[in-house]
């Protein structure tokens, strides 16, 4: 990794955010998860716990390539949820893009629909925000 490559990254991610981080990751897995059961029914969770996994991997993935890129773990990112709350929505259109072109690969399971996306992304958005405005009324 290059100089500049480092500094940027430096830049889009401050470890003070890491719990912040922890709090995104369980919205999304909070909201793919009431998604499957919704979908499959809550047996599949243990029936099928790779079929589970397969369902949050994508998107997680485009959430771990994103987020930082968008500076959603940024310096000021983890102060106040009038700053954090926009960065996760900023950040989570292009992740969903991501978690959308996996799942339309060979790579994952479940393809691409145009409605699942307009889904997806109204309630991947509101996720973050609550989980995100939570994250700030417990934390202070």
């Amino acid at each position: 990794m290059s100089t500049s490559e480092e500094s940027f990254l430096a830049r889009r991610i401050d470890a003070g955010a890491a719990p912040l981080a922890v709090a995104d990751v369980l919205a999304l897995a909070a909201v793919l998860t009431i998604g499957v059961i919704n979908h499959n029914g809550v047996d599949y969770l243990t029936a099928d716990p790779v079929g589970w996994l397969l369902t949050l991997v994508p998107f997680l993935v485009g959430w771990a390539v994103a987020a930082p890129l968008i500076g959603a773990y940024s310096a000021g990112a983890a102060e106040s949820a009038k700053a954090a709350i926009p960065l996760a929505v900023r950040a989570w259109v292009p992740a969903a893009v991501v978690g959308f072109a996996l799942r339309a690969s060979p790579l994952f399971p479940g393809g691409f629909q145009v409605t699942f996306g307009v889904v997806m992304l109204l309630t991947g958005a509101v996720a973050l925000v609550a989980g995100r405005w939570l994250f700030f009324k417990i934390v202070g």
